[in-house]
């Protein structure tokens, strides 16, 4: 209740969003192959600021 107006840190952002990529490359994986590739070099892309914000 009390975290209900809690915004997100730019970490917890770049983290969601991370996971969310790399579920759909997941996804993609099994269909499309080149569209599973983006999708991991955009979640590598995201992974390399998250390790400079540490």
């Amino acid at each position: 209740m009390f975290g209900l107006f809690k915004r997100k840190t730019e970490k917890e952002k770049l983290t969601d969003e991370y996971q969310k990529l790399l579920k759909e490359a997941f996804d993609l994986s099994k269909t499309n192959r080149k569209a599973s590739d983006d999708k991991y070099a955009k979640a590598d892309q995201i992974q390399k600021q998250l390790e400079a914000m540490d």
